[in-house]
């Protein structure tokens, strides 16, 4: 049996009677044709290999096997669905290897051992939505660096990822990703367009590494100088930022002590962590 030949996904839910779990926050996409709008959002995947997290049923999963992959490394939470991915596994003639872990303790590296040593590594996941945001610091901040990063997002979080300086959803996770990769939305979804929709709509986010990405050094200091700036948003910088230099800080840095963190590009908030003296 070929990948295109397998039942709809809805009704391969409907024979293993497999409902969603609030506790691991998932909503399915079952239309094959949004999953392979999502995979070709990632660019080409011929000569890539690609974690998936939360594959679940395993519609993103089909697409990113038809796209071309060399491999797919599937990490999936809940038992459930490891058990259920194993037909799409069998018929994958070795592309696909479904790993029952927790996306948060998982290392990628460790992971990888045995697929791909080598070839580029792309994450392309619809992601739980109680744990985007920390995986996501997780892949910009760690040791594991992929080459791209294509992820389903609440729609209010990937605003915040792309988020233009001086605007409502600019904040530390706009100024930590702008830092660190290339962002931009490159897809938005209602809510409708899950099972069951969620209570927001939700958006796709691309981001590809910057070729002038700080050190990882420099990367821990914009992550206290950010934590402390928008701690207190509303606050002018000579006060948020007075547990870590405060005007002395600024002026060095050569930003203005009565601004607030939302007006501060991410240029100025690099200048002030490569102000800031070593711990």
């Amino acid at each position: 049996m070929s990948i295109a030949a397998l039942p709809p996904l809805r009704d391969g839910l409907a024979a293993a009677g497999l409902l969603a779990k609030k506790s691991f926050g998932q909503h399915f996409l079952l239309d094959l044709n949004v999953t392979r709008k999502i995979a070709r959002a990632a660019g080409p995947l011929e000569g890539a290999v690609v974690i998936e997290v939360g594959p679940g049923p395993g519609g993103l999963t089909r697409a990113l096997l038809e796209s071309g992959a060399v491999h797919v490394v599937a990490v999936e939470k809940d038992p459930r669905f490891v058990e259920h991915l194993a037909d799409l596994a069998a018929i994958a003639e070795g592309r696909l290897t479904v790993v029952e872990a927790d996306a948060l303790d998982v290392d990628e590296s460790a992971l990888l051992a045995d697929h791909g040593r080598g070839l580029p590594v792309r994450i392309i996941a619809n992601l739980p939505y109680n744990v985007a945001t920390p995986l996501l610091i997780k892949w910009l901040t760690g040791p594991f660096r992929p080459a791209s990063m294509t992820l389903m997002f609440q729609r209010e979080v990937a605003d915040r990822i792309a988020a233009p300086v001086g605007s409502d959803a600019y904040g530390r996770l706009s100024v930590l990703a702008q830092a660190l990769a290339k962002a931009s939305v490159v897809m938005k979804l209602p809510a409708r367009a899950f099972t069951p929709p969620p209570k927001v709509d939700s958006a796709v986010v691309r981001l590809d590494p910057r070729e002038d990405r700080p050190s990882d050094a420099l990367t821990q200091k914009l992550e206290i100088i950010t934590r402390h700036a928008f701690g207190q948003r509303r606050k002018m910088l000579r006060s948020s930022l007075r547990g870590v230099g405060g005007e002395a800080l600024l002026l060095a840095a050569g930003v203005d002590p009565n601004a607030r963190a939302e007006t501060i590009d991410v240029d100025g908030f690099l200048r002030l962590a490569q102000a800031l003296p070593d711990s």
